[in-house]
């Protein structure tokens, strides 16, 4: 059994391992001194950042390792569950509330965030979906009306939370996922013309997504208000530099930058690690991204195939909108950097997804769906 794990990627095992030990190193250096002054404890955010990073550990270790026939026989009743979490979450009572937003279920540490489980879920059922029906995938009855079913009832209950930017990323995955299965060319430009339209049409119903785009547009315009964190994130990569101000000397963790450790820890990276450290972030989900399509290429048959596409595009597309929101080329969306922001159902989901594509890496079963 051991004999098979030791074909996995190396390359792209490296690369997960090195961008979790950047993200550990950065949470710390970047939480100090806010778990100094709300717990009187610098290492507060460090210590449960390890918890996590540990629950993730375990959970790569076990998708490493997990059949993928069982994969392929339980996607749907794995789907069904993460949808029925997804349910749940609006009930009064179960969901709990924070900044505005009902994402969250439990209490505390043991909280889970529906949506992230519903990501790995949802690429899941897909690729079994569409490696199932290959000869369908031409037709826009049989093939695309069946994948916007499923991707529309998945949108619509995260944009209940409300949440426009795991939307975003749940439906360009799948829109790669088609893609790669070899969807008709002008379905695929009709489709992507109409979820535009349905981003602008969401963007214009919710006014404080509105004043998040004229805050993108001129964060100078509000710059205590809804420009803030734009301007904070900036002024952390400027001062930056080419080699950046030093491990652990970043001036915008004095509270400056809100979520420095979470959803903004790459301009913490800018900051104190330079142009040369944000760089060679950047590099590093580039190989992810490239090693992830080549185990999609290599893959043994049309599920894993689908499904390393899947896991790639997901974890790709993410950490290419959270560097877009941080750089200031893309409106601030709650999208955290993979392998890199501070634990939680974030961080475990993203380690149980890359154990899945280092599954298929190492996968060499030519039996085949």
């Amino acid at each position: 059994m051991f004999a098979r794990y030791r074909k996995v990627d190396t390359v792209l095992l490296g690369v997960i391992l090195i961008l979790l030990l950047i993200g550990i190193i950065m949470t710390y250096s970047s939480s100090a001194v806010k778990g100094y002054l709300y717990y009187e404890d610098p290492y507060h955010y460090f210590k449960a950042d390890l918890i996590w990073v540990g629950l993730g550990l375990a959970a790569m270790t076990v998708a490493l390792m997990i059949d993928w026939r069982f994969l392929y026989t339980w996607a749907k009743p794995i789907f069904l569950f993460a949808l029925l979490l997804l349910v749940l979450v609006k009930i009064p009572g179960i969901g709990k509330t924070v900044n505005g937003a009902t994402r969250w279920i439990g209490v505390g540490i043991l909280s889970i965030q529906p949506s992230e489980v519903i990501k790995l879920a949802m690429v899941l059922v897909m690729a079994k979906f569409l490696s199932a029906n290959p000869h369908h995938i031409k037709s826009f009855r049989k093939g695309i009306i069946p994948s916007l079913g499923l991707l529309g009832v998945v949108c619509a209950l995260i944009m209940l939370q409300p949440d426009l930017g795991t939307t975003l990323v749940i439906a360009a995955t799948v829109f790669f996922m088609l893609l790669a299965v070899g969807a008709n060319m002008w379905h695929m430009a009709g489709l992507g013309f109409a979820g535009v339209g349905l981003v602008v049409a969401a963007i214009i119903a919710a006014p404080y997504r509105m004043r998040r785009i004229f805050a993108f547009l001129d964060p100078w315009a509000d710059p205590s208000g809804k420009g803030y964190q734009t301007i904070q994130s900036l002024l952390a990569l400027g001062p930056g530099g080419l080699f950046g101000l030093g491990l652990g000397q970043s001036r915008q963790k004095f509270l400056y930058l809100p979520e420095n450790h979470t959803d903004f820890i790459f301009a913490m990276i800018g900051e104190e690690l330079g142009f040369i450290g944000a760089t060679l972030v950047v590099l590093l989900f580039f190989l992810f991204i490239w090693r992830g399509f080549r185990t999609a290429m290599k893959a043994s048959n049309n599920f894993l195939g689908l499904l390393a596409v899947g896991l790639t595009s997901l974890i790709g597309i993410q950490a290419m909108i959270n560097m877009g929101v941080v750089t200031g080329v893309l409106p601030v969306t709650g999208i955290t950097l993979p392998f890199l922001s501070y634990g939680g159902t974030s961080l475990l989901f993203t380690m149980a997804g890359a154990g899945l594509l280092l599954n298929i890496s190492a996968s060499d079963n030519s039996e085949g769906v």
